[in-house]
Order: C-alpha cells, then structure tokens, then sequence
C-alpha cells in the first residue's frame, strides 16, 4: 500500500512539469484527498487488524468452550445414558409397585367392604341394643315406680297387718280369758259330761244330755240348771259376744204324735229350752243369744251314741271389728 502512494507522488512531480498551476492544484487537492484516504484506510486497516486478532483471540476462546461444551456433553452424554438406565429400572420398579399396589389397594378395598359391613351391622346391632336398653328403661321406671307403689302399698298392708295381727292376738287373749273363766265356772261339773275347748277362735262348752235332760225329754234337770246358770253367770258382761245353743241327738228315731215328733224338734226344744234358762237366770242380752237344732247329723262319736246327745254351746267373739280392718284392705 505504501509503495502505490510513493508512486502516485512521483507520478504526480512529474506530471506537474508537463500541467498547468491550476491542474496542479487540483492534483495536489485530489493528492491530500488521497492522502486523507489513505489514512483513514490505516486507520481503518488497524482497526481491521484489531478486529481480527479480537476475533481471532474470540475464536480460541469459542473453541476452547467448544472442546469444554463436547467434554461436558460427553459427560452429559454418559450420565444421560446411566441415568436412562437408572430410570429404565426405576419405572420397571414402578411397575412392580404399582402392580403391587393396585392389588394390595384391592385386597385394601375388599377388607374395607367387608370392615365396613362388619361395622355396619355392628352399628345396627348396637342401635338395637341401645333401642332394647332405652325400653328396658322405661320398663325399669315403670317398675320402679311400681315398685314404689307397691313399697307404699306393702307398708299400707303391713300396717294393717299388724293392727290384724294385734287385734286378732287381742281377741286370742279375750277368747283364751273367757275359757278360763268358763272353766273355772263350770270346774264343779268337769267329770259330769261337760266339757269346755277353745279352737278356731271359739270357746265351746259341750254338755252331755245326761248333764241337763231325761231320757226323751226337753225339760231341763237342777243340776244341769245350776251349769247353765253358771255359764250364764260367767258370760253375762260380755257384750261383744256371739252365743249359739246347738242341739244334737243321736240316731235312734223318734216315734211319736206329739212335740217332740221327732230328732229334729227335739235338737231345736233343747236348745231353746237352754236359750231360757241362761236369759231367764242371768242379765247374758238376749239378742247375743241364738238357739238351732242339728238333729242327728252332726255325730262326735260313731261308737259311743251318749256322746252324740249333747247341748253344744259356741261362745264367739264378735269379729265385726277385725271384718272391717279385712275389708279395708
């Protein structure tokens, strides 16, 4: 480049010899244009050259990053292809576990199909419980007011019982009092056919005919009065007292036309005739007083027919009080 300036100046000297002034001046105006060319040409040639070098020293650069890039992708490469590996036989693993896992999950889901039944019909089983137990509540209260009612009741009843038991040990004791004093009454006729028992509640004086009549008759003997006024005597403040007079007979018949016609009339004519006496002889009211015959039908003795002929006597307590405690009840 230098030497193609070197020559176009001497061209330039030596043409101007052979030009005018003024085609010199217009050749040393195209020659500093030249000039100024040319250097801007330098200037632009060394920047050229710096760019080249720059680039030269961007393309060692470039290619050592591209020998750095081609190791890393063969490293890449390398561990690409092991994880490939890797993942090859984690997805076979996958497949295995989810094999697994969807037969566990249906082993899992039959269980919980059954747990759920069992569990279900637990929860019936267990509502039915709690229904039988909400009505053997309502049984329970039922019968503990029932039994509360039947406590009040039962204390009712064991209070009446006990007024029963006092009032029954009461006339006991009034019924036991009366057939001692009976007895000690009638003691003087004891070994006569008299006789004098409590039972049931009673006291009965059980005189022999032989003690009060004849053979027959319904007229009573002194001897036989005497007992009778006795007991009358014995008896005659006792107000709250029931007096029945039984007449008995055996069996032989009677035959005859006139009163008494037979066993009959003669139970009853001895027994009012006994009623009469005991009025008559003491201050006993009458209206304690009853007379009935029972004739031959009410035998003590089958062997012995002189037991049978008998005036029964039967001294009850008037249970009216202890009647209306029972019907209180």
């Amino acid at each position: 480049m230098k030497s193609f300036f070197a020559i176009s100046i001497m061209s330039i000297a030596v043409l101007s010899s052979c030009v005018s002034g003024r085609q010199f001046e217009e050749l040393q105006t195209k020659e500093q244009a030249c000039a100024e060319k040319n250097a801007q040409l330098s200037s632009q040639n060394e920047q050229l050259s710096a760019e080249i070098k720059e680039s030269a020293s961007l393309q060692e650069s470039l290619l050592q990053q591209k020998l750095a890039l081609q190791n890393d992708t063969a490293f890449l490469g390398t561990t690409n292809r092991q994880l490939r590996s890797q993942y090859d036989k984690i997805n076979e693993l996958n497949d295995i576990l989810v094999s697994k896992n969807t037969k566990m999950m249906s082993d899992v889901t039959t269980e919980n199909k059954k747990l759920l039944a069992d569990l279900q019909k637990t929860q019936e089983e267990l509502q039915m419980q709690e229904d039988e137990l909400r009505i053997l509540e309502g049984e329970l209260n039922t019968k503990e007011a029932n039994i509360a009612q039947m406590s009040s009741a039962l204390e009712e009843r064991e209070q009446r019982v006990k007024e029963l038991e006092e009032l029954i040990a009461k006339k006991d004791a009034a019924v036991n009092d009366l057939k001692n004093r009976v007895s000690e009454a009638l003691l003087g006729f004891k070994d006569k056919g008299l006789t004098v028992e409590q039972k049931n509640g009673k006291v009965y004086v059980s005189l022999e005919a032989k003690l009060l009549f004849p053979s027959g008759s319904t007229s009573i003997n002194e001897e036989g009065k005497k007992a009778l006024i006795d007991l009358a005597k014995a008896i005659e403040n006792e107000a709250d007292l029931e007096v029945i007079v039984e007449g008995h007979t055996d069996t032989d018949k009677i035959r005859s036309n006139t009163i008494p016609s037979d066993n009959w009339e003669l139970s009853v004519l001895r027994a009012t005739a006994v009623v009469k006496i005991m009025v008559n002889n003491s201050a006993v009211e009458p209206k304690i007083l009853s007379a009935s015959g029972r004739s031959e039908y009410h035998p003590v003795d089958e062997e012995d027919k002189s037991k049978n002929r008998r005036i029964e006597i039967i001294l009850s307590p008037n249970l009216n009080e202890l009647f209306d405690l029972i019907e209180q009840g």
